[in-house]
């Protein structure tokens, strides 16, 4: 994977995936045992935020430091993306000083104009299309708590946002069955569930898409939710909190899933809208694992394509 930009879950391979669950729990495991392990020593990450963040600016850094090289913070004020300056200048200039970019912002086509451009690879920390870095972590995760993902389910409940395309994309390379429910017209994006479709066909995983939750979490391994109005959608916030009623996790969701399920969900939450306290801080919860497991997987991601493994 040495120089491999990664956009995109379409760009991974199955073994590539597994490659890089292998390399993660390697590396968490170094960590648990306090093994020093510098593979990006001298190695410089640059980290361009157009949107702001807890999980990922600090997943990052902090990874990239204990594998032995530096992270250097690019907030939308310091870079002259702000003030114009084409984004395929800004990728070759920076081709020049940095060995990666993370890149966190709005636009997807920002994002793989900056690919186009750049001769260093390119990781997509979120885009208002997809968030692969994210949904990695989680089957992360879903494998440490329950083993084998082939053949298992995963319901997500709520907004066809960014975070149901990645999932998507992810549990039809896995061959995990997944069942998106959201209210009418806020559905994932078409041209993902019909490329995801053709890795389903040959993985064995099915999609499946509805607007009833009982129908989708029934028999799932893995309840996942996101907030119902991600960041520049503020002003959806009263309309969606409208026709997002009914859409929550709470313990009358959790019945209907196997009873040994674990409960997702990316953060930052909105407790007791689109989870409840309750399902949050209950027993099926893994939601702080999946958010340490953030640094772990990147961590991964970083070593691979940057040539630390």
């Amino acid at each position: 994977m040495k120089g491999k930009d990664l956009l995109s879950i379409q760009q991974l391979s199955l073994e590539e995936i597994h490659k890089i669950f292998a390399v993660a729990k390697d590396l968490k495991d170094k960590v648990k045992r306090g093994e020093p392990h510098r593979l990006l020593e001298g190695k410089t990450l640059g980290m361009i935020f157009q949107k702001a963040s807890t999980r990922t600016r600090v997943s990052f850094e902090v990874g990239m430091g204990q594998l032995g090289g530096q992270a250097l913070f690019l907030g939308a004020s310091d870079l002259q993306i702000g003030r114009g300056e084409p984004i395929k200048d800004t990728a070759r200039v920076l081709s020049r000083y940095l060995d990666a970019i993370m890149i966190r912002t709005y636009s997807h086509a920002e994002v793989e104009e900056l690919a186009k451009y750049a001769d260093i690879p390119i990781i997509n920390g979120l885009t208002d299309l997809l968030h692969p870095c994210q949904v990695l972590a989680d089957l992360f995760t879903a494998i440490e708590h329950q083993g084998e993902l082939k053949g298992r389910k995963l319901t997500y409940i709520g907004d066809g946002n960014n975070m149901a395309n990645s999932l998507i994309q992810v549990c039809a390379k896995v061959g995990m069955h997944i069942a998106v429910a959201t209210p009418p017209g806020y559905e994932p994006d078409a041209a993902i569930v019909a490329a995801a479709e053709k890795d389903a066909a040959l993985t064995g995983s099915t999609i499946t898409l509805n607007h009833r939750i009982s129908a989708a979490v029934s028999d799932a391994d893995v309840v996942y939710t996101d907030v119902w109005a991600s960041m520049g959608q503020e002003s959806e916030q009263v309309k969606r909190q409208q026709d997002f009623a009914g859409f929550q996790i709470n313990s009358g969701v959790m019945k209907l899933a196997k009873p040994g399920a674990i409960v997702m969900h990316c953060l930052p939450a909105h407790r007791d809208e689109e989870i409840t306290e309750e399902v949050i801080e209950g027993p099926q919860s893994v939601v702080f694992d999946e958010a340490e497991n953030r640094l772990h997987v990147q961590k991964a991601i970083l070593a691979l394509v940057m040539g630390g493994v």
